[in-house]
């Protein structure tokens, strides 16, 4: 199955400076901007904002 490029892989950074992050998937088609999204940082030990790494 190809990789298409309408959806790429982007790695979501850890706002608390903990250095954690997720890699997900993004359709630039709905989302153009950088993704920011609430998940969880065991470092941190709650829920902190996950910003998109260029």
């Amino acid at each position: 199955m190809a990789r298409s490029e309408t959806r790429p892989v982007v790695l979501l950074r850890s706002t608390a400076g903990t250095g954690h992050t997720y890699v997900t998937r993004k359709n630039r088609r709905n989302d153009p901007d950088r993704l920011e999204l609430r998940k969880y940082d065991p470092t941190a030990g709650g829920h902190v904002l996950f910003r998109e790494a260029r």
